[in-house]
């Protein structure tokens, strides 16, 4: 017995229907809007697109707006918090698989710690050490990368949704 996929969607009780189809085409076009931006960003501070790190925030931000990693305490602070962590150990440890691993570990603990757990930001880290970055990535792309977004998504649902976003700012 196989099952389509509309039949498991009803058996997992999501609806999936005109409203619910429109919703995701409008966080599609929102999502598309902001990585094409990301990678006009990425052009203009020439760090290649691969090591800006806000792919799966849009996605977080625009399609999960009231989850509490997409709110902007979370998203900036998080992309801020796990940048530094990766920026500590980097200087203190110089690039290694092993340092990579342990900024990753450390920033998750930081975010956890200080309310600012944003799951996307944990490839921070691991780029920084990976890729040897310097102190200025925390703040191009890293920090004005967070608030524009902040600034779209707050646009985003606002004027185009119509929806109250964020539930918090901080």
């Amino acid at each position: 017995m196989t099952l389509d996929w509309r039949e498991a969607a009803k058996r997992a009780g999501v609806t999936i229907g005109p409203r619910s189809a429109a919703e995701g085409a409008v966080a599609g076009l929102g999502v598309a809007i902001a990585i094409g931006a990301m990678e006009w960003l990425s052009l203009a501070s020439h760090y290649p697109l691969a090591i800006i790190p806000f792919a799966t925030s849009i996605a977080l931000v625009i399609g999960s707006p009231d989850a509490e990693p997409a709110q902007p305490r979370a998203l900036v602070g998080g992309h801020v918090l796990a940048t530094l962590v990766g920026l500590a150990i980097l200087k203190l440890t110089g690039p290694s698989a092993w340092a990579a691993a342990i900024a990753v570990g450390l920033a998750i603990l930081a975010m956890y710690l200080t309310g600012t757990f944003h799951p996307p930001a944990g490839i921070d880290p691991l780029l920084v050490v990976a890729n040897s970055l310097p102190w200025s990535f925390l703040f191009t792309p890293v920090l004005a990368g967070a608030l524009l977004l902040t600034a779209f998504a707050y646009l985003w649902h606002r004027w185009l949704r119509r929806c109250p976003w964020p539930q918090r700012w901080l």
